[in-house]
């Protein structure tokens, strides 16, 4: 038995907020039923391929969101279709969507509607400005992607060299951190069921939770009156906490408690920094200097013998590549990467793995995403049986 394996989810949701949102659901063993849009969702056709894209079902990107689902093309603007989504609802605990605000009701599939059908139905809505049912402001019905969140909700101002322009994080955090908000409220959502009965409305909104994520700049601003903004590697408030370069390339040293500023001052044969910067307050007043200390001492050595020399005393770790991850035994040990079928390619590829952990009901990847429509007979044919019944 999987954790979730007695919750069914209809998944409306495309490109990669809600996808990767379905996805934890699906790793921990919910049955999530991809209903897509005529042609698909829009990110199938997206790069990487293995071999010939003409051949492939989908590239890495679809791959790597939507394992573990299975998929059926409707088209909600047609009656027949219709009618089999509704179908699909009643037998349904989550509906998520991560259309404009609006779009599910031109259809009138909107969450009341829904609720019609199926009262204890959970709804659940990804939207760059969240759904006027939560909170109205002028911004709602206007497109956003990552890009849009990092940049509104502050994380672009705060990441990058201070001498160089806003930058946007690597990974998609707008989408994918509001992903797993969303992923949390949908089964805060489900335990209230649980105990009264009840359906609701779930929304998690991408410029809310990158301001969410920023905590500290809103704090900081709060106490200071003074936005935060570009530090590099670099912490405001702690010291050292930041890269390093080495004679190969580059590790990260966080060492700004007293026992680590030690051990630090140890290995680097600097007992007279010890005696002179006692106090984290100390060390901040002067990190420009003391920055360049610790950087004359790593520079000479290679990554591993700084690694070597603090490793236990106090906290450190190379700045690691992708193909570095893939070789660390670590991630094998933890099932952090994983291998699925390529359909089209006759070849497995890897993904990541889930990162949620559990003794009794471990989450598993164990399927590759869906070909589309690939499981209409299935899926139709269950529901027919059930209404002759």
């Amino acid at each position: 038995m999987t954790a979730l394996s007695d919750l069914r989810v209809i998944d409306l949701t495309q490109v990669l907020a809600g996808p990767y949102c379905t996805m934890l659901l699906a790793d921990m063993g919910a049955d999530v039923i991809k209903v897509e849009r005529p042609g698909g969702d829009l990110i199938r056709s997206n790069p990487p391929f293995l071999t010939d894209a003409e051949a492939e079902a989908y590239g890495g990107y679809f791959q790597s969101v939507n394992r573990g689902k299975q998929s059926l093309e409707l088209d909600l603007g047609d009656e027949d279709d219709q009618n089999d989504f509704l179908s699909l609802v009643e037998t349904a605990d989550v509906v998520v969507e991560n259309y404009r605000a609006g779009t599910m009701e031109s259809f009138d599939l909107g969450y009341e509607q829904l609720r019609e059908h199926n009262p204890q139905l959970i709804y659940s809505s990804i939207r760059g400005f969240g759904d006027p049912r939560t909170g109205e402001t002028s911004r709602q019905g206007q497109p956003s992607f990552d890009l849009i969140a990092q940049a509104l909700g502050g994380v672009m101002e705060t990441t990058g060299q201070p001498d160089g322009p806003p930058t946007k994080v690597g990974p998609g955090i707008g989408d994918l951190f509001t992903a797993v908000l969303n992923a949390v409220g949908i089964l805060a959502a489900v335990h209230h069921r649980e105990r009264t009965g009840d359906g609701q409305y779930v929304d998690t909104a991408m410029y809310d939770a990158m301001v969410s994520m920023c905590e500290r700049t809103v704090y900081q601003y709060s106490y200071t009156g003074t936005s935060p903004s570009r530090r590099g590697n670099a912490h405001p408030t702690l010291f050292p906490y930041n890269a390093f370069e080495t004679a190969d390339g580059y590790v990260v040293i966080a060492a700004f408690s007293d026992g680590h500023w030690r051990g630090l001052c140890q290995q680097m044969d600097r007992p007279d920094l010890v005696a002179d910067y006692p106090t984290a307050s100390d060390r901040l007043a002067e990190r420009d200097m003391l920055r360049e200390a610790i950087a004359d001492w790593t520079q000479p050595q290679s990554s591993d013998d700084v690694i070597d020399a603090l490793r236990g005393t106090v906290p450190v770790a190379p700045v690691q590549d992708t193909s570095d991850i893939f070789d660390d035994p670590h991630l094998q040990n933890r099932d952090m990467l994983t291998t699925v079928e390529q359909p089209g390619a006759d070849e497995n590829v890897t993904i990541a793995g889930s990162p949620i952990k559990m003794t009794e009901t471990p989450p598993t990847v164990e399927d590759r995403a869906p070909l589309l429509d690939e499981h209409r007979e299935q899926l139709l044919n269950s529901l027919h049986a059930e209404g002759d019944d």
